[in-house]
């Protein structure tokens, strides 16, 4: 069978609320080079489209290639997203509607392009190459200013027929009333996301029972990142770090749901909360999954932290492109 060129390339793109990052590797997924940007998804979805276009191209000429050395292109991209056609359907803290990422970079660049969730593309990531490497079902969770969800079986995304699925933040867990952007109070990302944690924390901070968080942000809401609150606890803000274990507890629930529902033999965490408290978060979400579980299904499942940070979903994008590339491909004669 004819070897591939050395200089093709797969390109993964992760596009997030407030950042973008393209990646390119070579055919056995090792990064050659990365490039990010700010996302300015207040200024449109025309100029978001050309600023993934021009990132991409940007990441291309650091790697020395070309158009012609493109492979593919995977972007994993938030919201729900009809895999078949590329279109996102909506992207809230972008303003996107009906998107159709998948067509205009096809046309841009003339190689394969594989739109997904964003999520799915880190779970996808973290099953070929990070946390979930050897598990026959992975799920993760990434709580940050929503909470997201994937699933991963038998090395297959789970989805609809053309429609992502998973959208785990978005299911009910209790009888809140806070909400996260949508109608439905009570939801998993409007109890634990990093953003639900935020408010109640600004909230404590007003009060003054927060003072290390008062000192150093005040109650200013967008300043209160996975960082800040991690400084907060160090410094023996109790009441935050209540509110931490109090979101990683109902998390922990929402594994139960899973577990029940999939069986599945890894469940990951990832994002900046995780990143920022891995211990105190990692440890609380499994033991009240453990504690809340059927027993047979007690030590069926593993929850760790995701492995691979900011590239997960651009290595699983790239690496999903290329599978669906290969199984709708004719074979090559020998």
């Amino acid at each position: 069978m004819a070897q591939e060129s050395p200089r093709r390339v797969w390109v993964g793109f992760d596009l997030g609320g407030t950042k973008m990052q393209a990646v390119a590797f070579d055919e056995s997924f090792q990064p050659i080079t990365r490039k990010r940007r700010r996302t300015k998804g207040a200024h449109g979805a025309e100029e978001s489209l050309a600023r993934i276009v021009s990132l991409i191209e940007k990441v291309l000429e650091e790697a020395d290639r070309g158009v012609g050395d493109l492979a593919g292109i995977g972007i994993g991209c938030p919201g729900p997203v009809d895999p078949v056609t590329g279109v996102v359907h909506i992207a809230v803290n972008l303003g996107w509607h009906n998107t159709p990422v998948g067509s205009l970079l096809q046309q841009r660049f003339g190689c394969p392009v594989r739109v997904l969730n964003d999520v799915d593309a880190g779970v996808y990531g973290e099953y070929r190459f990070g946390a979930a490497v050897g598990a026959r079902c992975a799920i993760g969770i990434f709580p940050g200013t929503g909470i997201g969800g994937g699933c991963v079986y038998e090395d297959q995304i789970i989805r609809g027929r053309d429609i992502t699925c998973m959208e785990i933040g978005h299911t009910h867990i209790g009888g809140g009333t806070r909400t996260s952007g949508y109608a439905h109070a009570g939801t998993l990302e409007a109890e634990a996301s990093r953003l639900a944690i935020a408010g109640e924390a600004v909230k404590a901070a007003y009060r003054g029972e927060a003072p290390y968080l008062f000192h150093h942000v005040g109650t200013d809401l967008s300043e209160i990142r996975s960082k800040v609150l991690a400084d907060s606890i160090a410094a023996g803000d109790s009441v935050v770090r209540e509110l931490v274990l109090e979101a990683a507890r109902t998390i922990g629930i929402a594994v139960v749901n899973m577990v029940h529902l999939l069986a599945p033999d890894r469940i990951i965490l990832g994002g900046g909360l995780v990143e920022a408290l891995p211990e105190l978060f990692i440890e609380t979400v499994r033991d009240t999954a453990r504690e809340q579980v059927l027993a047979p299904y007690r030590d069926r499942f593993e929850v760790v932290a995701a492995r691979l940070g900011d590239d997960a979903a651009c290595i699983g994008a790239a690496a999903w492109t290329a599978r669906e590339t290969a199984r709708l491909s004719p074979s090559k004669p020998g």
